[in-house]
């Protein structure tokens, strides 16, 4: 399934954000009953593992703790759809709540002792780069995550991560074909997040690093950007149940870059 559009401009936080999302998957959910859909991969969000709160606690008091795939943002409808959330909250409220209602729909069905319908995986990536393969023809067509980190290469002031965790984008399609593929993963919840944390200051540093003169115009580096260790993200079980290993940081950095150095020379070309 698709993820929801990350839109942070909304002015109703039920209406824009959290109701399309819930909507979103149960008609997909309902679309597959009756038919011969076997399985059903959903792409949810570390957003709905996330407990904002004891996450921001851990960075000044600890002691260190670990999310996994048991845990899950505590974040209520009610605080969502307050108008004085922010709609960053309120969106991992309707990664939440979208969630949630795909498993409640397979409860719902398997509660009188029936089989389900079919059975569920959910994925809870957090940041996700990499090289694209949907059709891209300039930078300024990049998803969020990646066009954060081509401001980099350009120059930008670095921005701070809201999280340390990220995800290689083709380690996770990996992850989507091997849920799909491997027998025993059925009816389970995953998070999809490389061993290895970041910061825009490294990739800054990895850039400069890798990309020589090309890259002195990334100017502002913040070398004091320090790496968040105060709490952990496990996609240990991720890894070794679908069978794949993490790519690093530095190659999905490099990666992107030249992708989008050759986009933008192409563009210029064609101009």
């Amino acid at each position: 399934m698709p993820r929801q559009p990350l839109r942070y401009d909304t002015t109703n936080n039920e209406k824009e954000l959290i109701l399309p999302a819930i909507y979103g998957v149960k008609s997909l959910m309902k679309a597959c009953l009756g038919t011969s859909v076997r399985r059903v991969v959903l792409t949810s969000s570390f957003a709905s593992v996330l407990n904002a709160e004891r996450s921001a606690e851990a960075q000044k008091t600890g002691p260190y703790f670990e999310y996994t795939s048991d845990d899950w943002n505590p974040l209520t409808y009610a605080e969502a759809i307050d108008p004085k959330t922010s709609a960053v909250i309120a969106y991992r409220g309707s990664k939440t709540f979208a969630e949630r209602a795909a498993w409640d729909f397979i409860q719902d069905r398997t509660s009188y002792g029936e089989p389900p319908p079919f059975e569920l995986i959910t994925l809870c990536p957090p940041m996700a780069f990499g090289p694209v393969s949907h059709p891209v023809t300039r930078a300024s067509e990049l998803n969020e995550s990646n066009a954060m980190l081509w401001a980099v290469a350009s120059g930008a002031e670095l921005p701070v991560a809201r999280v340390p965790f990220w995800v290689d984008v083709r380690d996770l399609a990996a992850a989507h074909v091997e849920s799909l593929l491997r027998l025993d993963t059925g009816m389970k919840r995953f998070v999809i997040a490389s061993p290895e944390r970041f910061t825009y200051g490294l990739a800054a540093s990895i850039i400069h690093e890798e990309f020589g003169e090309w890259a002195t115009q990334v100017g502002v580096r913040k070398e004091d950007q320090i790496l968040d260790k105060s709490y952990g993200l496990n996609g240990s079980d991720a890894s070794s149940c679908l069978g794949f290993e993490y790519r690093t940081f530095r190659e999905s950095v490099v990666d992107l870059v030249k992708q989008v150095q050759q986009l933008e020379a192409d563009s210029v070309r064609k101009a």
